[in-house]
């Protein structure tokens, strides 16, 4: 098998451990920028790469809308079409069969969209996203579910559970052996505690190479997200990768390593970026503010990056309130390569079994 994955030290809760795909290894925990539409927005892919990012994700909904999936699949796969060497995961469409709702109609089969470029009616299943997801040929294939909206209607919750885990084993029998790609199962049940745990029982007895948790970062608090990983962090099975689903801020990948989670993705970084807001080591700053206009001093020295070391504050200020392009392009980039080092400091505290310092060393900083 030329994909695996290794669990290699705990401290705590907290692990650290790789993923081996046919396009290189992923140490975990491991932070992956998103590129919906087969871009990370305002980086080039040697951008991402000078972050330390070890592989990006993708969106099968998006990309079956446009450009097409023959399109991409003409040439070989998204690799080929990004020319991009790094691993990548793509999501499934069932993030959009929520955040699309208002065109969308879900049924046993699959959900009808109405295509939020055009209005044309498209239909996703479990047999079509996977098929999708064969043909963009990423190395992490991720089961169609609904993700639902955040609900203390349990009834609710519990229907859309019980659906996704029909549809993820359709996904399963669809995906077939690959032996040079995951599949990952989707973890759902809302904030419902007993939900979640009778859900990941069942999808374990399908079995897949690795779990994500979805439904969350949909509207709870940090809290509510908190306590479902601590109901799930020792029913997860040690010898396959964790992924949290959507998450988040830095406090958030510091709280949810804490409890077991190896994968995050988020497009925070990026949109973030663009609104003029950095994350820094001491803390997130809004760079519109007039305050930055005589601050001369190095957005992040702290952070290895040519956008976090080489520019001002001062320059950074003027280049966001004058709408130029350069201020999205810059702010993304430090912004990933800070979350790259965040992953890179948690994953040297783990190796050294001083994660719990760290957290509180950094996570009031961080979680503003």
């Amino acid at each position: 098998m030329s994909i695996s994955f290794h669990l290699m030290k705990e401290d705590g809760n907290a692990r650290l451990g790789k993923i081996k795909t046919k396009r290189g290894d992923i140490d975990t925990p491991a932070f992956m920028p998103v590129g919906t539409l087969a871009t990370v927005k305002g980086l080039t892919n040697e951008q991402i790469v000078n972050t330390s990012s070890q592989i990006i994700l993708c969106n099968t909904y998006h990309l079956y809308i446009r450009p097409g999936v023959e399109r991409i699949h003409r040439v070989g796969g998204l690799h080929e079409f990004m020319n991009c060497n790094l691993p990548i995961l793509t999501d499934s469409g069932g993030f959009q069969v929520m955040s699309l709702s208002k065109n969308t109609k879900i049924t046993e089969d699959g959900v009808y969209f109405n295509s939020h470029v055009d209005g044309k009616k498209i239909f996703l299943s479990p047999e079509i996203s996977i098929d999708i997801q064969k043909k963009l040929n990423s190395d992490i294939v991720m089961v169609f579910d609904e993700c639902p909206k955040y609900s203390q209607d349990k009834k609710l919750i519990e229907k859309s559970t019980n659906l996704s885990l029909r549809w993820a084993s359709r996904s399963k029998k669809e995906f077939g052996n690959n032996n040079d790609k995951f599949l990952f199962g989707i973890v759902q049940g809302g904030i419902f505690n007993d939900l979640r745990i009778d859900n990941l029982k069942k999808l374990l007895d399908i079995s897949f190479d690795g779990y994500a948790i979805g439904g969350l970062a949909v509207g709870e608090s940090q809290f509510e997200m908190f306590e479902t990983l601590d109901c799930l962090k020792n029913k997860l099975p040690k010898n396959k990768p964790h992924y949290l689903m959507g998450t988040g801020t830095p406090g958030d990948i510091l709280g949810s390593v804490k409890r077991g989670i190896d994968m995050f993705d988020c497009v925070l970084p990026s949109r973030s970026g663009r609104t003029g807001l950095a994350y820094t080591w001491n803390g997130k700053i809004n760079l519109r503010n007039a305050k930055y206009a005589k601050d001369d001093t190095a957005l992040d020295e702290n952070v290895n990056c040519p956008a976090s070391r080489n520019y001002s504050k001062n320059y950074l200020n003027h280049l966001i309130n004058t709408n130029e392009i350069l201020a999205s392009t810059l702010l993304t980039w430090h912004n990933i390569a800070f979350y790259q080092d965040l992953m890179s400091k948690i994953r040297y505290n783990i190796s050294i079994k001083n994660f719990e310092n760290f957290f509180k060393k950094n996570f009031e900083i961080l979680n503003n």
